[in-house]
């Protein structure tokens, strides 16, 4: 074997029960640790440190403060933009890298306090935390939202997302309350692997019964126990290293883990302009690049971790994959972000990590898909106990058209797509939705709040509307 032939030799994972936790730089320095005393490679002797992106604190110097922490004096440094797809595209830089010789051994690590910072906020207090960042750096998206998404306050992926499902569930011919028992039958089992992971933040299981009968609703059809759930303590790191130093290491080879083949795609960064609200060609299109590299197809899996924020991206992926959702592997090795926890940007690090600890006990090959923005990013990883394939690149293999968006229109129009925000009370607030319209589509909130209550209790997608605007905020009446 080709001595730069990178392997992934180290995980970690470290999830807290009690608030307050630890701040970020910490959780960083425990992980990185314990992921290179599993690696047996010293931490200052590492190549390359990077970090995803963490949504609780702005440090002045990311990566530098770790370095400074473990003594390490790394030639490759890197900080992620945000997004779910940010591990993948950080851990396909390192293998990379290792691959070219210009490092031999990498870090990948990322880390959110998201709960502790709901526990000081609570308590009136702010994070006593360590070196921030002044001024405080813009937020890390590669791209801000559409001005006139911004305009119509529809930018919260808990308002995006559902709109993609309406879309998909009209399309089925699905009724309300099917599609909602569809998505508590997909999601009951991932509650049972969920209780199952010592790392998990909810570790109970639930049967779909129960999923079904929730209706705290945050961005209807969807309710609070099968959305991801951010405010989480945990953090996760995986170190890789090319063949030679594994061996100079004496890491065993049943502990290395192979990424077999991986790839990136795009659909569009903006709902409204999405050819098909109810399919992903991205999804499908980084799957197929991924499977072909890695010289493996869907079926020789062994396991599958399939990204799941909302139902939708696990559908989507489903529909575009050839699927089954209640496939007999399972679509997760973690529980899904609803269960598991969902630590901003950071969970594929955590999938990987426990893909890895499950291949390294069964031989074989696993699957982990990762999901960015508003469903615009995608990632397929096939990592495996035996080498082969190709790494790939983070090039997109598909980046898809889009559909004019009209940022202010007045006439009539047909809905692709809707959902109603509901606030932490559970009351109805008011209702988003995305516009057929003359030229292309558009944004318009339904202000009604008796519309918009109707609106849950039938098939708005299809329906004509009445759109008037005020140059800047379309609204949708009927």
């Amino acid at each position: 074997m080709d001595s730069r032939t990178p392997c992934l030799i180290g995980i970690a994972q470290r999830t807290i029960r009690e608030q307050p936790g630890p701040e970020p730089l910490d959780l960083w320095e425990s992980v990185a640790r314990e992921a290179a005393e599993d690696a047996r490679l010293p931490p200052d002797r590492l190549g390359s440190i990077q970090i995803v992106w963490t949504d609780s604190w702005q440090y002045d110097s990311p990566v530098g403060r770790l370095a400074e922490r473990l003594g390490a004096h790394p030639r490759h440094r890197a900080y992620s933009a945000v997004g779910g797809t940010a591990p993948q595209r950080l851990i396909g830089e390192a293998a990379a890298g290792i691959a070219a010789g210009e490092f031999d051994s990498a870090l990948v690590a990322g880390a959110e306090a998201l709960a502790t910072r709901r526990a000081y906020r609570k308590a009136g207090e702010h994070a006593p935390w360590s070196h921030p960042a002044d001024p405080k750096p813009p937020y890390g998206w590669e791209r801000p939202p559409h001005p006139s998404a911004l305009a119509h306050g529809l930018f919260m992926p808990v308002h995006t997302y559902p709109i993609m499902e309406t879309a998909r569930r009209a399309r089925l011919g699905l009724t309300i309350e099917e599609e909602m028992s569809e998505r508590a039958r997909i999601m009951a089992p991932m509650t049972e692997v969920a209780a199952a992971n010592p790392y998990a933040w909810r570790r109970t299981a639930r049967t779909a019964d129960e999923l079904a009968a929730d209706r705290r609703f945050v961005g209807w059809p969807y309710t609070r126990s099968t959305v991801a759930v951010l405010e989480v303590d945990q953090a996760a790191a995986v170190v890789l290293a090319g063949a030679g130093l594994a061996d100079r290491l004496g890491v065993p080879e049943e502990q290395r883990i192979y990424l077999r083949g991986w790839a990136y795609a795009e659909d569009t960064w903006e709902v409204a302009a999405r050819p098909d609200l109810a399919s992903s060609t991205a999804a499908g299109a980084a799957a197929r690049a991924a499977f072909e590299r890695a010289g493996l197809e869907l079926g020789d899996m062994d396991a599958l971790d399939v990204y799941s924020c909302f139902a939708i991206a696990l559908r989507q992926a489903c529909d575009a994959f050839g699927l089954d959702p209640c496939d007999p592997r399972g679509l997760t090795v973690t529980g899904g972000l609803p269960y598991a926890g969902g630590p901003a940007s950071d969970y594929v690090l955590h999938a990987t990590a426990t893909m890895a600890g499950l291949l390294r006990a069964r031989p074989g090959h696993g699957m982990v898909t990762g999901v960015g923005m508003h469903l615009t990013k995608h990632t397929c990883a096939v990592w495996s106990s035996e080498p082969g394939g190709r790494l790939g690149d983070p090039s997109p293999v598909h980046v898809a058209r889009e559909v004019p968006v009209v940022s202010a229109y007045s006439g009539s129009g047909v809905v692709a797509g809707y959902t109603v925000a509901h606030g932490r009370d559970g009351v109805v607030e008011k209702g988003f939705a995305v516009v057929e319209v003359p030229g292309g589509r558009a944004y318009a909130v339904i202000e009604d709040e008796a519309l918009a209550t109707e609106a849950e209790q039938r098939e708005l997608v299809g329906q004509e509307v009445r759109v008037s605007t005020d140059g800047k905020v379309n609204v949708a009446r009927w």
